[in-house]
């Protein structure tokens, strides 16, 4: 009786331990996102306090991404080595010393552009070691609810950054403001090392051989490019839509603003429902292709309401704000389960790569289709990907008796 009460003692440690671990994953990435996609919201304050021209200050503003691209397969190769804490906390609280750096003192614009793509590629280890930390300590049924709660942490890092870096940049300028996100990166850095434990390793095999490369077959190359095409409708809503609402629907920044807010909200709900939805099935891929035909179907409406009904076009860019990020914890999860876990942090690093590179081309390029108001061409366009992506994802890979 005393054996019995002692397992189910462990077992309720176990299970509280592992939903703090989510909750530091959870945290982890949201720091590094107020980084990442917070410095934008910076950009007035640093061309006031640095005298920068809009070109300059964008380049700066895009150094974190650059660096974190060339990382992330790199840093998932060493979570895959080295294990998750160590990973999850170097990199974090590099990132954080860097921006306290860049913070303190007067620095040449060359300089600041390089300090801030060191800590864009510093902070990319989160991305590919917090994911394999999730996906140690869930169990494949739990795995998409997990994941998917991972994957509100850009939503929270946006709104953190939206509601600190500008009231902050105001009161004490551009480099105070910069604080906020090394300061969140040195503590969550700081948690992680103290509290955050490495899921258990399947022992090396005794001939010292390493696992197979899962790349050997087409399926885990499926999964990223059907998650690559997916991010193009994702990234033409988010790029386009505060500069449709107020350029093409006359609505006030302010106004827009709120929309979009509120849209933020609903697609972090939308990502939580997909992971849940995938583990009451029992796949990943299925909802997944589904949520593609979604998001085809919802870029198109997008497209006939801005050629027919404003009120229409409102319903379809709230609809398509939730859709069409719905798919990415899926993708994340799916790459993991494909890989194996020898080889997962350096498929969620091919993963991130390949997404980071769609979200980087897509508002470019659609911003030449647009051009001064083709919109409507624009979505149409956008909605050809996901289009493409529902051949592409490998379901019968998943479950083979599956069409």
């Amino acid at each position: 009786m005393a054996q019995v009460a002692g397992d189910a003692g462990e077992q309720l440690q176990a299970s509280s331990r592992r939903w703090l671990i989510l909750a530091l994953g959870l945290a982890a990435q949201t720091a590094s996102c107020s980084f990442l996609y917070g410095i934008p919201f910076l950009v007035p304050a640093m061309r006031e306090a640095e005298g920068l021209s809009l070109a300059e200050a964008g380049t700066v503003v895009a150094a974190p991404s650059i660096g974190l691209l060339f990382t992330l397969i790199v840093w998932g190769a060493a979570a895959d080595r080295y294990g998750e804490r160590l990973i999850m906390a170097l990199g974090l609280g590099v990132s954080g010393l860097l921006l306290v750096y860049a913070g303190v003192g007067t620095h040449p614009v060359g300089l600041l552009f390089g300090v801030f793509l060191a800590a864009g590629a510093c902070t990319a280890s989160v991305n590919a070691a917090s994911g394999r930390v999730v996906m140690g300590w869930f169990a494949k049924s739990e795995r998409g609810i997990a994941m998917g709660i991972r994957q509100t942490a850009q939503p929270l890092g946006v709104g953190v950054a939206a509601l600190g870096l500008p009231p902050l940049a105001a009161h004490f300028g551009f480099r105070a403001a910069v604080l906020l996100p090394a300061g969140l990166a040195i503590v969550v850095a700081l948690l992680v090392a103290w509290l955050v434990t490495d899921p258990p390793r399947p022992p090396r095999p005794a001939s010292g051989e390493k696992p197979p490369s899962p790349y050997r077959h087409a399926a885990l190359w499926r999964v990223h490019g059907a998650s690559t095409l997916l991010v193009v409708p994702q990234f033409a809503v988010s790029a386009f839509a505060p500069v449709y609402l107020v350029a093409v629907q006359h609505w006030s920044p302010l106004s827009a603003g709120w929309y979009l807010a509120v849209v933020q909200v609903l697609g972090a709900a939308g990502r939580l429902g997909s992971g849940w939805w995938s583990d009451r099935v029992g796949s990943r891929l299925r909802p997944m292709r589904q949520l593609a035909v979604m998001s085809c179907g919802v870029m198109l409406l997008v497209a006939l309401g801005d050629a027919s009904w404003p009120w229409l076009v409102l319903l379809a860019l709230a609809l398509a704000g939730v859709i069409t990020v719905a798919d990415n914890g899926l993708g994340f999860t799916a790459s993991a389960e494909l890989a194996g876990l020898a080889w997962s942090g350096r498929a969620m690093g091919t993963q991130n790569t390949a997404q980071n590179i769609a979200a980087s081309l897509t508002p470019p390029l659609l911003g030449l289709v647009i051009g001064d108001s083709r919109y409507a061409l624009a979505f149409c366009v956008a909605a050809i990907f996901p289009a493409l992506a529902v051949a592409v994802v490998p379901v019968r890979a998943e479950h083979p008796s599956d069409a």
